[in-house]
């Protein structure tokens, strides 16, 4: 894989024959990844720790840590 973002993840042509790309691969999966680690501590926590501007920017770092393993793991 040349490009480390994965490309685009969905892309397509509009009537007037223009490419439309929009988010990338590594953006979708990352978007796909997010619930899981959010739901890791559904337990406990309370609800202003995810307000919490660390909490967040570590659980969006995850996201993309796992996005970027099955970017890998489609290099296979």
């Amino acid at each position: 894989m040349s490009d480390k973002t994965g490309g685009p993840a969905f892309p397509a042509t509009n009537h007037h024959g223009h490419k439309l790309e929009g988010m990338t691969l590594r953006d979708y999966f990352a978007a796909k990844a997010m619930p899981a680690t959010m739901a890791e501590f559904d337990d406990g926590w309370k609800q202003h720790a995810y307000e919490s501007e660390t909490f967040l920017q570590w659980a969006a770092e995850r996201a993309y840590a796992m996005a970027d393993a099955m970017l890998k793991a489609r290099e296979k």
